[in-house]
């Protein structure tokens, strides 16, 4: 059972890609959002967003047991489920008004770096969420970094499209 959750928390080895092991699994997950989006539009996504966010922790929760580092650097299920929290606004932007999903690209492209932002400098709540120092914790300050980026990325948007009035 260890196997397959180290298998799902390091996204089948991609955790141990070096440098920056967080970046790499937030960029393969990109693919797998798309790919998903593609089979089954904004629900799918959704679907699995959620499905990801459970079994991660699951898979973390076994992959650290008993291990004194409670956040190795080549778990990174929990930047797969931020990273497709953050791009849900833009996917369902695109299911909502039957756009291809790559023609929001600029979508794409900050909910990447506003993800990897928020992650990385852990501002506010997503510090507070990584100091739980459990696998709670560890999925917990991703998933709320993927709403922040989820937000800014609606923000940027709007801004881009006038929205906002600026």
């Amino acid at each position: 059972m260890r196997r397959t959750a180290t298998w799902i928390a390091t996204l089948a080895g991609t955790g141990y890609l070096r440098p920056a092991p967080g970046t790499w699994g937030s960029a393969v997950s990109l693919p797998l959002a798309y790919g998903l989006f593609q089979l089954g539009g904004f629900p799918l996504v959704a679907f699995s967003t959620c499905a990801a966010c459970a079994i991660g922790w699951w898979a973390t929760a076994e992959a650290t047991r008993g291990a004194a580092d409670h956040d190795p650097s080549e778990i990174v299920i929990d930047e797969l489920a931020g990273q497709w929290i953050a791009l849900l606004p833009l996917l369902y932007a695109a299911w909502a008004h039957d756009i291809p999903a790559l023609a929001l690209y600029p979508g794409w492209i900050s909910a990447f770096v506003l993800f990897r932002l928020f992650d990385i400098t852990k501002p506010g709540p997503i510090g507070w969420a990584d100091r739980r120092g459990n696998a709670l914790g560890v999925m917990l300050d991703d998933i709320i970094a993927g709403i922040f980026a989820g937000i800014g990325t609606m923000i940027l948007a709007g801004i881009a499209h006038g929205v906002l009035g600026l």
